[in-house]
């Protein structure tokens, strides 16, 4: 099998080739590449890892025919179309804690150096000023500090704070009451965090609902002399009203580490009395730089070797240990769902996936993805278990996943339900020696068959006669049976017939086979 071949068009450590190559990989360093050169060569790779000078936008995407996964050396994901990613079945991989101790501790620099006045007392006094009682600060111990923001560098930044003798107030909607109890932080609401807080330091993604969550309205709700600290993203605290407020005293002092707009060679903060700035330093340190550069080599290595998704922003995530237990459910799940998408011809309106047995104790998410995929790929050929819950929900179809923790006849089974305008069909499978899928059920018949390259479905009265003349057209049409499956509901009532053969059958034929007395439906099937 080819190695999967992957582009580093960022500055990473040079470990990180290393590992690409070790974990079996090809791998191309070349950063510092344009928009139109990425886009000339991209088409070549499974695998694209990057930091942030890169930008994967939709018109990258589009060109990216055999790209797999792009992962992001660090937290931030701005330079990356999620959107497009999904709808192109791209998995977008981040590295959110390789970096999480770096960031927190810049946070808590620029809040000692806001603070205490650093950075000018610095340059007063390599000046030769000495101006001792110019620079007069403030402590942090027993201040309030507020933090918006309290995920993986916010509760780090609070672990800090606490060590520091601060109190800490934390607004995040997703806080649990016992993880902030574990923190020995305080829940509060954004309002009660901007009245209370002698400092502000904000630790939130950039998103429509964050955007610009300090604004100048949100400002003066702050009391006065509060200090204030971004190392997350630019965008979301109003710069404008920032300066403003420094420059009025309603601000004490400000630390920034991003900008709305990077690299910020001007910006409207720049010249701010009691203003404090970095060039975007939160995850630049030698440690931070390491492992986020490891990490990602490692987390795209086991996605494009051996199916594990680690940190990914659009599907569910896989451990290395689960991939290889998933491995055979997966290729179970896309049968089914294929077997039941190449029988609807109609629109669909929903699709089940049940889980009984030992396979509902796993993780299920990436089995009804993929089932879902096989569900629509008869329609839709650029589907994959990425984007095909997106493509459903376009759709207009309802998708549901059911865990059932009855035991079963059989270690495991997969249930799938697709319904149309005009019925519900149902396919059930197992594994075999926990690895050959098999299908068990249809439509409530027993069955019991194998997956094949070749097949025929047929559904029919269950009359003498019917296996005879199948079987005299297909020997006709030069067609040889490998296997032949039956099932019926009940004497005399409907039947099905799964037939394995050796080669295609011909429309010719299979306009024939239809006409057969009894027979409801016949379908050619591949898989």
């Amino acid at each position: 099998m080819a190695k999967p071949k992957v582009l580093i068009s960022d500055e990473l450590s040079p470990r990180a080739v290393e590992i690409f190559s070790e974990r079996g990989c090809d791998v191309d360093f070349k950063p510092g590449l344009k928009p139109a050169e990425l886009r000339e060569i991209i088409g070549n790779y499974q695998g694209l890892a990057i930091r942030s000078a890169t930008k994967v936008t939709a018109e990258v995407l589009a060109v990216a025919k055999k790209l797999k996964v792009v992962g992001r050396a660090g937290i931030g994901v701005d330079n990356v179309d999620i959107k497009a990613a999904t709808s192109h079945g791209v998995v977008v991989m981040n590295t959110p804690f390789g970096n999480a101790i770096t960031t927190a501790e810049h946070a808590i620099a620029l809040m000692f150096s806001v603070a205490r006045q650093v950075p000018e007392a610095n340059a007063s006094t390599q000046a030769g000023k000495w101006e001792k009682n110019k620079f007069m600060g403030t402590e942090l111990s027993f201040k309030t500090l507020g933090l918006i923001g309290c995920g993986n560098i916010g509760s780090i930044v609070a672990e800090r704070a606490i060590g520091l003798k601060m109190r800490v107030v934390a607004y995040d909607p997703f806080l649990s009451d016992q993880r902030a109890t574990e923190l020995g932080v305080e829940k509060a609401t954004l309002e009660q965090v901007l009245a209370r807080a002698d400092f502000i330091t904000v630790h939130t993604p950039l998103t429509e609902q964050t955007r610009n969550i300090l604004s100048r309205a949100n400002l003066m709700k702050t009391k006065k002399g509060v200090r204030i600290v971004n190392c997350a993203r630019g965008g979301l605290v109003d710069e404008l009203a920032v300066r403003d407020l420094l420059v009025s005293g309603h601000i004490a002092g400000a630390g920034f580490d991003v900008f709305v707009e990077e690299p910020a060679k001007e910006n409207v903060l720049f010249g701010a009395p009691n203003l404090v700035c970095t060039p975007h330093l939160g995850a630049s340190t030698v440690e931070a730089q390491e492992n986020v550069a490891l990490q990602v080599a490692e987390q795209m290595a086991d996605y494009l070797l051996t199916g594990a998704v680690t940190n990914s922003l659009n599907m569910p995530n896989v451990s290395a240990e689960d991939a290889p237990k998933l491995a055979p459910f997966l290729d179970l799940a896309e049968k089914l769902g294929s077997f039941a998408g190449q029988l609807t011809d109609t629109d669909i309106k929903a699709v089940s996936i049940e889980f009984e047995g030992q396979v509902a104790r796993l993780n299920v998410k990436p089995l009804t993805q993929v089932a879902l995929m096989g569900v629509l790929r008869p329609q839709l050929t650029s589907v994959n278990m990425v984007n095909a819950p997106v493509i459903a929900r376009e759709r207009g179809i309802e998708v549901a996943e059911v865990k059932h923790e009855r035991e079963t006849d059989y270690n495991s089974m997969i249930r799938l339900s697709v319904t149309t305008e005009k019925y519900t069909r149902s396919v059930t499978g197992t594994l075999f020696g926990g690895k050959h899928p098999r299908i068990v059920e249809i439509k409530g018949i027993e069955i019991d068959a194998e997956f094949a390259p070749h097949m025929l479905y047929i559904t029919n009265d269950d009359k003498p006669g019917f296996i005879g003349r199948l079987g005299t057209l297909l020997g006709e049409g030069k067609v040889n049976i490998a296997t032949f499956h039956l099932g019926r509901d009940k004497p005399g009532g409907s039947a099905i017939a799964l037939v394995q053969v050796d080669q295609p059958i011909s429309n010719e034929l299979m306009g024939k086979i239809v006409g057969i007395e009894g027979v409801m439906q016949a379908k050619a099937l591949g898989f």
